[in-house]
């Protein structure tokens, strides 16, 4: 070894540097030392292989000949050709995961964009038509940008704002559709079926159509086997319900494969003047959401089936005694169960800002420097379109905001409470026992 490294220091450094690759893989150059045939054909990793035992080796040839590993981009890359091929290739399983997608927006079905802003969402909800755009505080969106793409992504406004497009549940569409009276909140209805006990196929009588939130509710509720009778004594209210129930059965059928139930008979008439009407119905709930609930209990209850229930929605306090004392002094047939006010907390989570101070730590949010809000939903309605503000957090973090715990939080009751809507009387019906 001494006597090759003298002979290498020996050869001049013009003379290595004056043969190109091409010629030094053909044969050595002048001047250098010759190599063993193995050390000047064979790799780096052959070499290590043949200096190994057997079954080192062995393993050795096995991971040079696997694949080299993918970067992340070539990864995706990958995963992007092998999904097209499986879409393309005609499966029977492919075709269900296919399915499973949601559908595109198409022309007359309805659109909700979120916009965050301020850790608050502005919700507007619009009927897609061609030609037409979508206008709020976020800028303008036009409805051919909308149509076409599928329900989840985010488009940029012409200001450069970024709303998330969706379809609205039912509880946003009763939240967001136009109303004429005052609707049964989502969170009011949600009680009262469970009350009711309604099932599938039932038959339910609601008194009071209103603006149809209800009548939507326990249209799903029912399904396509049940039936709900709506009346209502005010014509404005019975067009405006029969309204709203066809705009959001035209829209879920155009958005979804299968049809929503027509199910819900809308009917003109004081329900107090329906006798006759009554006596060939069987019900197995009944709903009261008028003024005078107690005026239509004598008509109605002789319809409702042994051990069914009737729901009453009553604003205040007064209404329900009036109620129990008519009760009682016509002997009618029912047990009064449950009085129940519907409340629900509100809770704030935020990251929190902290600031140094000469006397410690502050620890604040954004909603500590801003002022408490006054209402839960402020709605403008423009022509087709509705916009919701909720005016608490939602619950989603900012862009730039760090998870992990990273930063402190900040979780305590907010400010703001919903506030009272109703009490929801529960009444049984039960047999006299015969005298």
């Amino acid at each position: 070894m001494r006597a090759l490294r003298a002979l290498r220091r020996a050869v001049p450094t013009a003379c290595r540097s004056s043969s190109s690759p091409s010629s030094s893989s053909s044969s050595p150059a002048v001047g250098r030392p010759r190599r063993r045939a193995w050390e000047a054909s064979l790799s780096p990793l052959e070499r290590v292989r043949r200096l190994l035992p057997p079954e080192e080796a062995a393993a050795v040839s096995r991971c040079a000949a696997a694949p080299p590993p993918q970067g992340p981009e070539e990864e995706e890359e990958g995963e992007m050709d092998e999904m097209a091929a499986t879409t393309a290739a005609p499966r029977g399983g492919v075709v269900e995961a296919a399915g499973a997608l949601p559908a595109p927006f198409r022309v007359g079905e309805l659109a909700l964009a979120e916009l965050r802003k301020d850790h608050r969402t502005l919700k507007v909800m619009c009927r897609l038509a061609s030609g037409a755009v979508l206008a709020g505080p976020g800028g303008i969106l036009p409805h051919g940008d909308i149509i076409g793409q599928v329900p989840g992504q985010v488009l940029r406004t012409s200001a450069g704002k970024r709303l998330l497009l969706r379809r609205p549940s039912l509880e946003e569409y009763v939240l967001l559709m136009p109303r004429g009276p005052t609707i049964a909140y989502p969170k009011d209805v949600s009680a009262m079926l469970t009350m009711m006990d309604v099932h599938p196929g039932d038959t339910v009588l609601e008194t009071g159509s209103g603006s149809g939130a209800m009548s939507l509710f326990l249209s799903r509720a029912v399904g396509p086997k049940g039936r709900v009778i709506s009346y209502e004594i005010r014509g404005d209210h019975h067009n405006l319900a029969k309204k709203n129930y066809r705009h959001w059965r035209t829209s879920w059928e155009i958005g979804h494969m299968d049809e929503w139930p027509d199910n819900v008979d809308f009917v003109l008439k004081d329900i107090s003047t329906a006798a006759a009407d009554m006596k060939s119905v069987t019900l197995d709930a009944i709903v009261l959401d008028m003024l005078k609930p107690q005026s239509a209990l004598p008509v109605v209850h002789p319809s409702l089936k042994q051990g069914g229930v009737c729901a009453v929605y009553l604003a205040n306090i007064t209404q329900v005694i009036d109620l129990l004392d008519r009760i009682r002094t016509c002997k009618l047939p029912f047990l009064c169960e449950r009085i129940v006010e519907v409340t629900h907390r509100n809770w704030v989570v935020l990251p929190a800002k902290i600031k140094n101070c000469k006397s410690g730590q502050m620890v604040e949010t954004q909603e500590n420097i801003e002022e408490p809000p006054q209402k839960e939903y402020e709605e403008i309605h423009i022509e087709d379109q509705a916009v919701l503000k909720e005016s608490e957090y939602n619950g989603s973090l900012s862009d730039d905001a760090e998870t992990y715990h990273s930063v402190p939080y900040i979780a305590r009751p907010s400010y703001w409470q919903e506030g009272h809507s109703a009490f929801l009387t529960k009444l049984r019906k039960f047999r006299p026992l015969l005298s």
